[in-house]
């Protein structure tokens, strides 16, 4: 199962989940070591048509790190830190998450906007 990890050890992804606040922003980071990176994205591609159909959801990119990098970034809007929290907990979500290995790390966290 995939390695989860607080970016911001004092605010875990599920502590956030009790924020009311929308919309939102998810940044996620992955590390994904060498040779992984093609799996990894074919699992990631069937969590993300699983959480297009879900209530609240926006929309998805991911990114990779240049020069090298190992690392993967999604970037997901959601309308609520409600719909966000439904569509992870989820059985059929956890049972997608679970097949991910756990030398994957997943560094998510929930952000809003800031209007400058």
């Amino acid at each position: 199962m995939l390695n989860l990890q607080s970016l911001d050890p004092a605010t875990s992804m599920f502590a956030q989940f009790e924020e009311k606040a929308g919309p939102i922003v998810l940044a996620n980071t992955f590390f994904v070591p060498e040779g992984r990176l093609e799996s990894f994205l074919d699992l990631f591609r069937r969590q993300v048509a699983f959480m297009k159909a879900q209530p609240g959801f926006v929309s998805v990119r991911m990114h990779r790190g240049i020069a090298g990098s190992q690392l993967l970034m999604n970037v997901a809007v959601w309308e609520s830190t409600e719909a966000l929290a439904t569509a992870f907990g989820s059985p059929e979500f956890q049972r997608l998450v679970a097949e991910a290995s756990d030398d994957i790390v997943s560094y998510p966290h929930i952000f809003e906007q800031i209007d400058l």
